[in-house]
Protein backbone atom coordinates (compact mmCIF):
# COMPACT_ATOMS: atom_id res chain seq x y z
CA UNK A 1 0.00 0.00 0.00
CA UNK A 2 1.72 3.37 -1.23
CA UNK A 3 -0.74 5.50 -0.86
CA UNK A 4 -0.65 8.21 1.86
CA UNK A 5 -3.20 10.98 2.80
CA UNK A 6 -2.21 14.17 4.50
CA UNK A 7 -4.06 17.39 5.26
CA UNK A 8 -3.53 20.90 5.56
CA UNK A 9 -5.36 23.68 7.22
CA UNK A 10 -5.76 27.02 5.92
CA UNK A 11 -8.08 29.66 7.65
CA UNK A 12 -10.15 32.88 7.77
CA UNK A 13 -12.19 34.87 9.82
CA UNK A 14 -15.93 35.10 9.28
CA UNK A 15 -16.86 38.74 10.13
CA UNK A 16 -18.63 41.22 8.44
CA UNK A 17 -15.62 42.06 6.08
CA UNK A 18 -15.64 38.56 5.06
CA UNK A 19 -15.33 37.58 1.22
CA UNK A 20 -15.23 33.82 -0.37
CA UNK A 21 -12.00 32.66 -1.56
CA UNK A 22 -11.87 30.95 -4.90
CA UNK A 23 -12.00 27.89 -3.94
CA UNK A 24 -14.79 27.94 -1.07
CA UNK A 25 -17.74 25.83 -1.46
CA UNK A 26 -20.45 28.32 -2.10
CA UNK A 27 -23.22 25.58 -1.06
CA UNK A 28 -21.67 26.63 2.41
CA UNK A 29 -23.71 28.45 4.78
CA UNK A 30 -21.18 31.21 5.27
CA UNK A 31 -20.64 31.74 1.88
CA UNK A 32 -24.08 32.12 0.49
CA UNK A 33 -24.69 34.71 3.19
CA UNK A 34 -21.30 36.66 2.20
CA UNK A 35 -22.47 37.24 -1.73
CA UNK A 36 -24.63 40.05 -3.51
CA UNK A 37 -26.13 43.60 -2.29
CA UNK A 38 -26.99 42.76 0.99
CA UNK A 39 -23.67 40.64 2.10
CA UNK A 40 -22.36 42.88 4.66
CA UNK A 41 -25.64 43.63 6.45
CA UNK A 42 -26.47 39.83 6.11
CA UNK A 43 -22.88 39.21 7.85
CA UNK A 44 -23.42 41.89 10.45
CA UNK A 45 -26.74 40.80 11.56
CA UNK A 46 -25.64 36.90 11.38
CA UNK A 47 -22.63 37.71 13.91
CA UNK A 48 -25.35 39.66 16.00
CA UNK A 49 -27.69 37.41 16.14
CA UNK A 50 -25.15 34.79 17.53
CA UNK A 51 -23.38 36.73 20.23
CA UNK A 52 -27.00 37.64 21.46
CA UNK A 53 -27.98 34.22 21.37
CA UNK A 54 -24.58 33.04 23.14
CA UNK A 55 -25.35 35.62 26.35
CA UNK A 56 -28.93 34.52 25.83
CA UNK A 57 -27.72 30.96 27.27
CA UNK A 58 -24.70 32.30 29.27
CA UNK A 59 -26.54 33.91 31.35
CA UNK A 60 -24.99 33.68 34.83
CA UNK A 61 -22.48 36.25 36.06
CA UNK A 62 -24.04 38.26 33.12
CA UNK A 63 -26.09 40.97 34.15
CA UNK A 64 -26.36 43.17 31.08
CA UNK A 65 -26.44 40.30 28.83
CA UNK A 66 -23.39 41.21 26.77
CA UNK A 67 -20.25 39.67 28.54
CA UNK A 68 -19.21 37.37 25.58
CA UNK A 69 -18.36 37.91 22.29
CA UNK A 70 -18.07 35.20 19.19
CA UNK A 71 -15.46 35.16 16.66
CA UNK A 72 -15.59 32.76 13.80
CA UNK A 73 -12.81 30.86 11.92
CA UNK A 74 -13.40 28.89 8.76
CA UNK A 75 -11.14 26.44 8.52
CA UNK A 76 -10.24 25.14 5.18
CA UNK A 77 -8.85 21.47 4.72
CA UNK A 78 -6.70 19.92 1.91
CA UNK A 79 -6.08 17.12 1.24
CA UNK A 80 -3.07 15.39 -0.49
CA UNK A 81 -2.16 12.01 -2.23
CA UNK A 82 1.09 11.06 -1.22
CA UNK A 83 2.30 14.02 -0.31
CA UNK A 84 2.73 18.33 -1.06
CA UNK A 85 4.67 17.47 -3.91
CA UNK A 86 1.99 15.12 -5.88
CA UNK A 87 -0.43 17.12 -8.12
CA UNK A 88 -3.36 15.15 -6.43
CA UNK A 89 -5.06 17.56 -3.86
CA UNK A 90 -8.28 18.10 -3.37
CA UNK A 91 -10.53 20.98 -1.10
CA UNK A 92 -11.67 18.09 1.48
CA UNK A 93 -13.88 20.14 4.19
CA UNK A 94 -14.54 23.56 5.75
CA UNK A 95 -15.81 23.95 8.89
CA UNK A 96 -16.31 27.09 11.41
CA UNK A 97 -14.65 27.58 14.50
CA UNK A 98 -15.27 29.57 17.57
CA UNK A 99 -13.70 31.12 19.48
CA UNK A 100 -15.14 33.27 22.36
CA UNK A 101 -13.96 36.39 23.88
CA UNK A 102 -14.91 36.91 27.53
CA UNK A 103 -15.03 40.56 28.28
CA UNK A 104 -14.85 40.37 31.89
CA UNK A 105 -11.38 38.86 32.03
CA UNK A 106 -10.35 39.83 28.33
CA UNK A 107 -9.37 36.13 27.68
CA UNK A 108 -10.29 33.75 24.72
CA UNK A 109 -12.24 30.68 25.46
CA UNK A 110 -11.85 27.57 22.75
CA UNK A 111 -15.13 26.57 21.12
CA UNK A 112 -15.76 23.63 19.20
CA UNK A 113 -14.59 22.78 16.13
CA UNK A 114 -17.56 21.36 13.32
CA UNK A 115 -19.48 24.28 12.86
CA UNK A 116 -21.26 24.55 9.56
CA UNK A 117 -19.38 21.64 8.46
CA UNK A 118 -19.39 20.86 4.50
CA UNK A 119 -18.01 18.50 2.45
CA UNK A 120 -16.99 18.24 -1.36
CA UNK A 121 -17.81 14.32 -1.27
CA UNK A 122 -21.07 14.24 0.68
CA UNK A 123 -22.21 17.08 -2.21
CA UNK A 124 -20.76 14.29 -4.95
CA UNK A 125 -22.91 11.16 -2.70
CA UNK A 126 -26.01 13.29 -2.01
CA UNK A 127 -26.61 15.33 -5.36
CA UNK A 128 -25.17 12.84 -7.85
CA UNK A 129 -24.78 9.30 -6.59
CA UNK A 130 -27.54 8.81 -4.99
CA UNK A 131 -29.96 10.39 -7.10
CA UNK A 132 -28.29 8.53 -10.40
CA UNK A 133 -28.35 5.31 -8.43
CA UNK A 134 -32.27 5.88 -7.67
CA UNK A 135 -33.08 7.12 -11.25
CA UNK A 136 -34.99 3.78 -12.61
CA UNK A 137 -35.78 2.63 -8.98
CA UNK A 138 -39.48 2.55 -7.84
CA UNK A 139 -38.43 2.03 -4.54
CA UNK A 140 -35.54 4.66 -2.97
CA UNK A 141 -32.68 2.70 -1.81
CA UNK A 142 -28.96 3.41 -1.29
CA UNK A 143 -25.75 1.66 -2.60
CA UNK A 144 -23.83 -0.71 -1.18
CA UNK A 145 -20.97 0.76 1.10
CA UNK A 146 -22.70 3.97 0.53
CA UNK A 147 -20.57 6.82 2.88
CA UNK A 148 -17.78 4.69 3.43
CA UNK A 149 -15.31 6.41 1.47
CA UNK A 150 -16.32 9.84 2.81
CA UNK A 151 -16.81 8.23 6.97
CA UNK A 152 -12.83 6.75 5.89
CA UNK A 153 -11.50 10.12 4.86
CA UNK A 154 -13.45 12.05 7.71
CA UNK A 155 -11.95 10.11 10.28
CA UNK A 156 -8.53 9.80 8.74
CA UNK A 157 -8.41 13.51 9.21
CA UNK A 158 -9.78 13.57 12.69
CA UNK A 159 -7.12 10.84 13.68
CA UNK A 160 -4.64 12.62 11.94
CA UNK A 161 -1.45 15.40 13.69
CA UNK A 162 -2.60 17.83 11.71
CA UNK A 163 -5.82 17.86 13.23
CA UNK A 164 -4.24 17.26 16.85
CA UNK A 165 -2.42 19.98 16.73
CA UNK A 166 -4.62 22.42 15.82
CA UNK A 167 -7.93 21.39 17.92
CA UNK A 168 -7.34 20.16 21.37
CA UNK A 169 -11.31 18.25 21.52
CA UNK A 170 -12.98 16.05 18.94
CA UNK A 171 -14.96 17.54 16.73
CA UNK A 172 -18.88 18.29 17.30
CA UNK A 173 -21.77 18.29 14.25
CA UNK A 174 -24.89 20.08 14.33
CA UNK A 175 -27.13 20.19 11.72
CA UNK A 176 -31.43 19.87 11.24
CA UNK A 177 -33.01 17.49 12.66
CA UNK A 178 -34.58 14.89 9.86
CA UNK A 179 -38.06 16.10 8.33
CA UNK A 180 -38.55 11.95 8.02
CA UNK A 181 -38.57 11.32 11.13
CA UNK A 182 -40.90 11.73 14.26
CA UNK A 183 -39.24 12.64 17.75
CA UNK A 184 -40.07 11.85 21.12
CA UNK A 185 -39.13 14.00 24.26
CA UNK A 186 -37.35 11.51 26.65
CA UNK A 187 -37.90 14.08 30.01
CA UNK A 188 -33.93 14.11 30.19
CA UNK A 189 -32.76 17.73 30.65
CA UNK A 190 -28.99 19.37 30.47
CA UNK A 191 -28.48 22.86 31.48
CA UNK A 192 -27.14 24.19 28.23
CA UNK A 193 -28.18 21.62 26.12
CA UNK A 194 -32.14 21.28 26.75
CA UNK A 195 -34.67 19.11 26.28
CA UNK A 196 -33.59 15.50 25.01
CA UNK A 197 -35.96 14.12 22.51
CA UNK A 198 -34.93 10.12 20.79
CA UNK A 199 -36.23 8.93 17.45
CA UNK A 200 -37.49 5.50 16.83
CA UNK A 201 -34.84 4.55 14.22
CA UNK A 202 -31.95 6.53 12.60
CA UNK A 203 -32.49 8.58 9.50
CA UNK A 204 -30.17 8.37 6.50
CA UNK A 205 -28.64 11.59 7.66
CA UNK A 206 -27.89 9.72 10.92
CA UNK A 207 -26.59 6.61 9.32
CA UNK A 208 -24.08 8.91 6.81
CA UNK A 209 -22.66 10.49 9.73
CA UNK A 210 -22.07 6.96 11.55
CA UNK A 211 -20.11 5.63 8.80
CA UNK A 212 -18.03 9.15 10.07
CA UNK A 213 -17.69 7.18 13.80
CA UNK A 214 -19.82 9.60 15.08
CA UNK A 215 -22.93 8.66 16.96
CA UNK A 216 -26.07 11.27 17.31
CA UNK A 217 -28.23 12.62 20.15
CA UNK A 218 -31.02 15.26 19.68
CA UNK A 219 -31.46 18.07 21.96
CA UNK A 220 -34.07 21.35 22.04
CA UNK A 221 -31.77 23.92 23.87
CA UNK A 222 -33.86 26.67 26.24
CA UNK A 223 -35.90 29.58 24.37
CA UNK A 224 -35.51 27.17 20.96
CA UNK A 225 -38.52 26.13 19.03
CA UNK A 226 -37.11 22.82 17.89
CA UNK A 227 -34.59 20.00 18.27
CA UNK A 228 -30.93 19.65 16.58
CA UNK A 229 -29.21 16.45 15.99
CA UNK A 230 -25.66 16.79 17.10
CA UNK A 231 -22.97 14.37 16.21
CA UNK A 232 -19.87 13.33 18.46
CA UNK A 233 -17.73 11.29 19.25
CA UNK A 234 -16.95 10.12 23.34
CA UNK A 235 -19.49 11.93 25.61
CA UNK A 236 -21.05 14.81 24.00
CA UNK A 237 -22.45 15.99 27.92
CA UNK A 238 -19.26 15.79 29.56
CA UNK A 239 -16.74 15.96 27.17
CA UNK A 240 -17.03 19.67 26.87
CA UNK A 241 -17.84 22.80 28.73
CA UNK A 242 -20.76 24.78 29.42
CA UNK A 243 -19.89 27.25 27.30
CA UNK A 244 -17.97 25.40 24.94
CA UNK A 245 -21.78 23.90 23.84
CA UNK A 246 -23.16 27.49 23.77
CA UNK A 247 -20.50 28.41 20.86
CA UNK A 248 -21.85 25.39 18.85
CA UNK A 249 -25.81 26.02 20.04
CA UNK A 250 -25.59 30.11 19.51
CA UNK A 251 -23.78 29.73 15.29
CA UNK A 252 -25.82 26.90 14.23
CA UNK A 253 -28.78 27.95 15.54
CA UNK A 254 -28.44 31.37 13.91
CA UNK A 255 -27.90 29.17 11.04
CA UNK A 256 -30.61 27.11 11.02
CA UNK A 257 -33.06 30.53 11.41
CA UNK A 258 -31.77 31.66 8.61
CA UNK A 259 -32.38 28.95 6.01
CA UNK A 260 -34.84 26.84 7.58
CA UNK A 261 -37.32 29.47 9.40
CA UNK A 262 -39.97 26.76 8.69
CA UNK A 263 -38.38 24.91 11.82
CA UNK A 264 -36.02 27.07 13.95
CA UNK A 265 -37.69 30.22 13.49
CA UNK A 266 -41.42 28.83 14.29
CA UNK A 267 -43.52 30.86 16.06
CA UNK A 268 -44.23 28.21 18.09
CA UNK A 269 -41.98 25.13 20.08
CA UNK A 270 -41.87 21.66 19.38
CA UNK A 271 -43.86 19.82 21.91
CA UNK A 272 -43.40 16.28 23.19
CA UNK A 273 -43.33 14.21 20.27
CA UNK A 274 -42.80 16.55 17.16
CA UNK A 275 -42.03 16.10 13.31
CA UNK A 276 -39.94 18.54 11.48
CA UNK A 277 -41.25 19.89 8.01
CA UNK A 278 -40.74 22.56 6.10
CA UNK A 279 -44.29 23.05 4.92
CA UNK A 280 -44.96 24.38 8.12
CA UNK A 281 -47.02 27.89 7.14
CA UNK A 282 -46.44 29.17 11.05
CA UNK A 283 -43.12 30.85 10.93
CA UNK A 284 -41.18 33.65 10.77
CA UNK A 285 -38.41 35.02 8.86
CA UNK A 286 -35.41 36.90 9.39
CA UNK A 287 -33.83 39.88 8.18
CA UNK A 288 -31.16 38.12 5.94
CA UNK A 289 -31.22 37.29 2.47
CA UNK A 290 -30.45 33.56 1.78
CA UNK A 291 -30.76 31.79 -1.78
CA UNK A 292 -32.11 27.99 -0.64
CA UNK A 293 -32.69 27.50 -4.00
CA UNK A 294 -29.43 28.02 -5.69
CA UNK A 295 -27.70 26.47 -2.73
CA UNK A 296 -28.98 22.68 -3.74
CA UNK A 297 -28.50 24.14 -7.53
CA UNK A 298 -24.69 24.59 -6.38
CA UNK A 299 -25.13 21.21 -4.17
CA UNK A 300 -25.04 19.14 -7.75
CA UNK A 301 -22.82 21.41 -9.54
CA UNK A 302 -20.26 21.04 -6.83
CA UNK A 303 -21.15 17.14 -6.46
CA UNK A 304 -20.57 16.62 -10.02
CA UNK A 305 -17.05 18.56 -9.97
CA UNK A 306 -15.84 16.35 -7.54
CA UNK A 307 -16.53 13.53 -9.58
CA UNK A 308 -15.09 15.03 -12.16
CA UNK A 309 -11.82 16.18 -10.85
CA UNK A 310 -11.52 13.24 -7.48
CA UNK A 311 -13.55 10.44 -7.74
CA UNK A 312 -13.40 9.41 -11.33
CA UNK A 313 -9.56 10.31 -11.56
CA UNK A 314 -8.50 8.26 -8.51
CA UNK A 315 -10.88 5.75 -8.37
CA UNK A 316 -8.74 2.52 -8.18
CA UNK A 317 -6.16 4.58 -5.37
CA UNK A 318 -9.28 5.54 -3.56
CA UNK A 319 -10.45 2.38 -3.52
CA UNK A 320 -7.24 0.40 -2.64
CA UNK A 321 -6.48 3.17 0.36
CA UNK A 322 -10.42 2.88 1.63
CA UNK A 323 -9.91 -1.47 1.65
CA UNK A 324 -6.87 -1.31 3.80
CA UNK A 325 -7.81 1.79 5.94
CA UNK A 326 -7.79 1.28 9.32
CA UNK A 327 -8.07 3.73 12.87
Amino acid sequence: MNTELTFELKSICFDEKYHPADSTRLTTNFANLARGASRQQNLRNTLRMIDKRFNDLAHWDNPEGDRYAVELEIISVEMYLNGKSCDASFPLIEILKPSILDKATNKYIDGIAGNSFSSYVRDYDFSVLLPEYNLQRTEFKTPENFGDLHGKLFQEFVNSNVYKQRFDKQPVICISASTSKTYEQTGNQHPVLGTEYQQSELSSTDQYFAKMGMKVRFFMPHNSVAPFAFYFYGDLLNDYTNLELIGTIATMETFQKIYRPEIYNANSAAGKLYQPSLKHQDYSLTQIVYDREERSQLAIKQGKFTEEHFIKPYKHVLQQWAAEFAI
